[in-house]
């Protein structure tokens, strides 16, 4: 079973559990009181433990609880809770916590860091550059998680050997901080203990800045209780700033107030932050505003209460925020992964919620976002309290539980599958690389048959299990054989799958032969036969519309008897192409029975088995098929589907191809369709999946798009290739591989419910004959990993030299830029493609990017 445990104080976390009881009936458990959990040591992880609960709330669909009791008991695989040692709960919260063998979201140690604002002010300004007040800070020598040195703007680090009858340097210090530049703006300051002990205590004195003794005497009054978690601050009132408002209603004065902006951030798919949202709160200027004195509101109508009038001003500064507290909670987790196993509270302890406040400050006359603090759980409960209040007066539900549930169940679901024996059939080719890098990271061990005995992946797995499958005709032969070597290995899998291809019948074979979970042999026949597939769907007329409306007439071509035959059935102009190709090689438009004949024999002459051209799928035979144009923009479709429902779709866009032959030159990520064209798109190629029988995995269904709706193209029953995977995790998060192993293992993967784009990415195919030059001699390849390395383009490499020539020939690489919205990630790969020699009036990169829009 998959069990998120909530330890502790169910208030700041019961939408989380609500929502995550909806998407995953029974995975959340809310567990309030020690007795009902206990540790026992890991069986995968030495010297950790594993939490096993024997009580706990669960949490249904529809807002149901239920308190149960668990035999045999459950073992979590996420755990969060209330670590503050403030809290009632916290101290024994933080005790079952530490050092567990699953993904912990948080820990007593880590919440100790986030309220300490010495450490996060120091790691926000060094790390995130974002502003903070100016501050001087005394703390002890011995203080060890602090560096030597503080060279970061605004921030002064004075270490005490002694806390006592230190006078003189206290004066010195206080006096060259209030004399310095970055004083200038300020006229107040604040002198307070802080720490995590002191956090919400409100210990504090306000001083002008012209009182330098009494600011001297303040600090010097809280030197001697100084310990080592301790530090005693003198930092800037920062004022809110002041802008011009409508003049009151009424003639009364209007006092000075103060803005504390709330951000909540959490770390989702691929450890990115997220900003899931922001409260804020109003309070009198003269005094701190703090979590919980005052009830919360939106940042647009704050905004626009401080006089922020025009909506492109306020939409700029939200987004300024967003970006603000992601770095911030960027900064930080790359602060944490610097700590030991000790200061982190375990291995597997993570901060995956974290709380960023900010100011609205006037700095030079300009709007300037101001980081005061972050925080384990206060922006959490003022976020839940403004969600609350919004749903009151009818407010749609927002995205904070969304977010904090499909973050949980996904940290979950990655421990699930940790140790899981995978049986993988075929290794693909370089393009296929990322896999053995993302079994790692994910702990999958794998199980590799494959054709090709000095295969570079065969050091990169625990078991390399060489066989000739590559006559795939035979695969029900290679079926038995295969199973015959695994069973005399003794692997006991608990999945078997395949990426590449040409191996996904066999595969299909042994999933069946090993009682797994996976689509049938002659539905994954079905679909891996291009012919095969069209016309069974032509026959399947159930349905609004029936999977037969997205069909093309089509016929099978084995000799040039066919061909005529063919010629009768189907309009032309046609596409000519292989009946189980791949890669779009030997696809090409005929505008007549002539030209079908004169490509079928260079194709059946140049094409004629596996070593002509590897991968391709001519270990099927070189079969060929004539289909009718569809006209229309192309489109892939990356499905994940359970059990017959659909559980994630991502659309993507192709370029145009280079008639008459339709190798792809460009393509974009998100669509650039409106959301109905979308959908159409996705129910297009759900139907034809399930039509076909394809009810369990990952599929690429490549369709076009024309004024009459979607028509197939062809179904890949496997995950999307070339650059797929890698652009719909960076767009959205999502990996389709984890997602393609959960289906396997029998769970459902935990999906985006909104997804929501991240970025836009556009990219260009490079060819051999085309680019080899540009890329090789002129030094282009150099400049793209540099360029690559510094986070500016992605390379996407599908072969290690060029694969085919002439009309034979497949794409040697993926390069595509982002941008915040398409054209500017157009703009960027076009002007990339220009200055290395990419784009040519023989290879119009322009021309294909022109598309998208």
């Amino acid at each position: 079973d998959m069990t998120v445990c909530i330890l502790g104080s169910p208030t700041a976390f019961l939408p989380v559990l609500l929502e995550g009881g909806t998407r995953c009936p029974g995975a959340m458990v809310l567990c309030l009181s020690p007795t009902w959990a206990s540790r026992v040591p890991s069986e995968s992880r030495p010297g950790a433990w594993s939490l096993l609960l024997s009580q706990g709330v669960s949490f249904k669909v529809g807002g149901h609880s239920t308190l149960e009791t668990f035999v045999p008991p459950r073992r979590a695989n996420y755990v969060t809770g209330t670590f503050a040692p403030w809290e009632p709960e916290g101290g024994w919260v933080g005790e079952l916590a530490r050092d567990l063998d699953c993904p912990t979201g948080g820990s007593a140690p880590l919440a100790h860091r986030l309220e300490d604002p010495l450490v996060t002010r120091w790691v926000l300004a060094a790390r995130a550059n974002l502003p903070v007040p100016p501050t001087l800070a005394f703390v002890l020598g011995a203080r060890g998680d602090l560096p030597t040195e503080l060279e970061v703007p605004g921030v002064r680090l004075v270490r005490l050997q002694d806390p006592r009858g230190q006078d003189s340097l206290v004066q010195d210090e206080v006096g060259t901080f209030l004399g310095g530049t970055a004083m200038e703006p300020y006229s107040q300051v604040v002198v307070r203990p802080a720490g995590w002990r002191w956090r919400g205590t409100g210990t504090r004195s306000t001083h002008r800045k012209e009182d330098g003794a009494a600011v001297a005497q303040a600090v010097g009054a809280w030197l001697p209780g100084l310990t080592e978690e301790d530090s005693v601050l003198l930092e800037a009132m920062v004022p809110t700033a002041c802008l011009p408002v409508p003049p009151p209603r009424s003639p009364a004065p209007r006092l000075p107030v103060a803005l504390r902006i709330c951000t909540l951030v959490c770390r989702s798919w691929g450890d990115r932050p997220q900003l899931c949202q922001v409260a804020c709160a109003v309070g009198r200027a003269e005094r701190p505003v703090r979590h919980g004195a005052a009830l919360p509101q939106g940042l647009d109508s704050s905004l626009q209460q401080w006089g922020v009038v025009a909506p492109s001003q306020r939409q700029a500064l939200a987004t300024r925020l967003r970006e603000a507290a992601e770095a911030a909670m960027a900064a930080l987790l790359a602060a944490e992964a610097e700590l030991s196993p000790q200061q982190h509270g375990g291995t597997r302890a993570h901060t995956d919620i974290l709380g960023v406040d900010f100011l609205l400050a006037c700095v030079d006359d300009a709007l300037e976002l101001v980081a005061l603090a972050t925080n384990s759980q206060r922006c959490l409960e003022t976020c839940v309290l403004a969600e609350a209040m919004g749903r009151a007066v009818g407010e749609p539900p927002g995205d904070l539980p969304r977010l904090l549930a499909e973050a949980m169940l996904h940290r979950a679901q990655c421990h699930l599958v940790e140790g899981k024996d995978i049986l993988l059939i075929g290794a693909g080719g370089v393009s296929k690389s990322f896999v053995w890098e993302a079994a790692r990271d994910y702990g999958l061990r794998i199980h590799l048959v494959e054709s090709d005995p000095e295969h570079f992946a065969a050091g990169l797995v625990q078991t390399f299990l060489p066989y000739d499958s590559r006559e795939h005709r035979r695969d029900e032969e290679h079926a038995e054989r295969v199973l015959e070597l695994v069973r005399s290995r003794g692997l006991r899998p608990h999945a078997c799958l395949s990426y590449w291809d040409d191996c996904v019948v066999l595969a299909a074979l042994v999933c069946q032969g090993l009682g797994l979970r996976g689509c049938s042999p002659a539905a994954v026949r079905v679909a891996k036969q291009k012919s095969r597939t069209h016309q069974h769907l032509q026959r399947c007329r159930r349905g609004r519309p029936p999977p037969a409306a997205f069909a093309v007439p089509c016929r099978r071509l084995q000799s040039h008897g066919d061909v005529e035959r063919a010629a009768g059935a189907v309009p032309f102009p046609a596409v000519a192409k292989l009946e189980f190709g791949a890669g779009a090689v030997g696809v090409r438009l005929v505008e007549d029975a002539g030209q079908c004949h004169a490509h079928a024999a260079r194709l059946w002459r140049d094409l004629r088995d596996d070593a002509d051209h590897p991968g391709i799928g001519l270990g099927w035979g070189n079969a060929m098929l004539l289909m009718e144009y569809v006209p229309g923009t192309e489109h892939d479709v990356d499905l994940v589907v359970f059990d017959g429902r659909l559980v994630g779709a991502w659309v993507s866009d192709n370029g145009p191809t280079r008639v008459p032959a339709f190798l792809e030159t460009a393509a974009c990520l998100p669509s650039c369709l409106p959301a109905d064209r979308q959908a159409q798109l996705v129910r297009a190629a759900l139907q034809c999946c399930r039509a076909c029988g394809l009810r369990d995995g990952v599929f690429n269904v490549e369709l076009k798009l024309g004024p009459g709706g979607p028509r197939l193209l062809e179904i890949n029953p496997r995950m999307g290739g070339f650059y797929l995977r890698d652009w719909i995790r960076e767009v959205y998060g999502p990996d389709l591989l984890l997602a393609a192993v959960l289906v396997a293992l029998g769970v459902p993967p935990v999906l985006p419910a909104r997804p929501a784009p991240r970025v836009h990415l556009a990219g260009v195919m490079c060819l051999g004959s085309e680019h080899g030059a540009a890329l090789a001699g002129g030094g282009g390849m150099k400049a793209l990993r540099e360029l690559q390395g510094r986070g500016l383009v992605r390379l996407n490499r599908l072969f290690e030299e060029v694969a085919g020539d002439g009309e034979y020939e497949e794409p040697l690489l993926s390069v595509a830029c982002d941008g915040a919205t398409r054209a500017e990630a157009c703009v960027r790969l076009l002007g990339l493609c220009q200055a290395l020699g990419i784009d040519s009036p023989r290879y119009p990169v322009e021309h294909f990017l022109s598309h998208f829009k």
